[in-house]
């Protein structure tokens, strides 16, 4: 076995690998049971517009 094999080999694993990990982080995204905490989070810049603005200690 020589290196051009091993690097060829190894090229196609790493693909594999990411392609895997692409896939596992798309459907937990869009997983349903997800969905609530996402909104959250999303809402939370907007948190501080409630109390005026002023929960940072501004003027």
């Amino acid at each position: 076995m020589d290196i051009t094999t091993i690097s060829d080999i190894a090229r196609s694993s790493w693909v594999v690998w990411l392609m895997l990990l692409f896939a596992f982080i798309v459907f937990w995204a869009f997983r349903p049971k997800n969905k609530e905490r996402f909104e959250e989070d999303a809402k939370m810049i907007f948190k501080d517009d409630e109390n005026g603005g002023m929960s940072h200690g501004g003027n």
